[in-house]
């Protein structure tokens, strides 16, 4: 077994959101790092096609299609994954919701259903998990948070208060379980191309009468200090790194994978 497989022996992950984007390269990557991994997602479709891929790398997978925003769904898939594996040692909380909506016209159903997800779903799914690694005396939880928990965004306020909460949750959660042994941080990835990046942009771009979508979209990449858009793929190792790398005294903090954006 490589040197670098050495810390991953017999982890047992459960990540949220896995039906495709950085949710299924995160998985695909814990499983080559030797990690058995459960997905879960509402698209049963996606998850099978990610478990295609950890079975290709050679890992143990689990499947569960879940609505994570109904009552007791996040208990009921900790619960699944400590069933198969006895336990569970990482907790990727990657399931995410986001809608354009200016602040003047939101709607209760959109807000309801962003906070349902990005905040009341992955409390619970912390707090499932958390259980199970405070008695074994160890474990990691990586919640996905965004820059724009820190920025008045006014056609995203569901989603950037949401994700604000999110950062409010990783503190929390990580004072909470520190007697533990269990490590709680967060990252903040910048604009990646995945299926919610490229769909939430035509909105936004929509919203503000943009016509020209391209000249949209370079315009906003000239925001980041780097120049250029996220890799789904490097954002993913910097989530691996905190689920398995990074050092132990290393808890309640935010990782900015923005390429500056998040600078402040």
């Amino acid at each position: 077994m490589p040197a670098e497989n050495q810390n991953a022996l017999s982890k047992r992950a459960l990540v949220t959101g896995a039906a495709g984007g950085l949710g299924r390269e995160v998985a695909v990557q814990l499983a080559r790092r030797g990690c058995s991994v459960a997905i879960t997602d509402i698209n049963g479709e996606g998850l099978g096609e990610t478990a295609r891929r950890i079975g290709e790398a050679g890992a143990e997978c689990e499947i569960i299609v879940a609505d994570l925003t109904q009552e007791g769904a996040p208990e009921a898939a900790a619960a699944k994954v400590v069933g198969r594996w006895d336990g569970i040692d990482i907790l990727v909380n990657n399931a995410g919701y986001g809608v354009i909506e200016p602040f003047l016209d939101a709607t209760y159903e959109a807000w309801t259903r962003t906070l349902a997800l990005n905040v009341t779903a992955l409390a619970m799914a912390c707090k499932a998990a958390g259980r199970v690694m405070r008695d074994q005396r160890s474990g990691r939880i990586i919640n996905i948070t965004s820059p724009g928990s820190r920025m008045a965004l006014p056609d995203y306020t569901a989603y950037t208060a949401s994700k604000a909460g999110v950062d409010s949750i990783t503190r929390a959660a990580a004072v909470a379980l520190a007697p533990y042994g269990v490590l709680v941080n967060s990252l903040a990835p910048g604009m990646m191309d995945t299926e919610m990046q490229r769909s939430t942009e035509i909105d936004l771009a929509r919203a503000n009468g943009r016509g020209d979508l391209q000249a949209f979209l370079d315009e906003r990449t000239r925001r980041v200090p780097l120049g250029r858009r996220a890799e789904i793929a490097e954002v993913a190792e910097a989530v691996v790194w905190l689920c398995l790398d990074a050092p132990q005294y290393m808890t309640a903090e935010r990782l900015n994978m923005s390429g500056g954006l998040d600078k402040d």
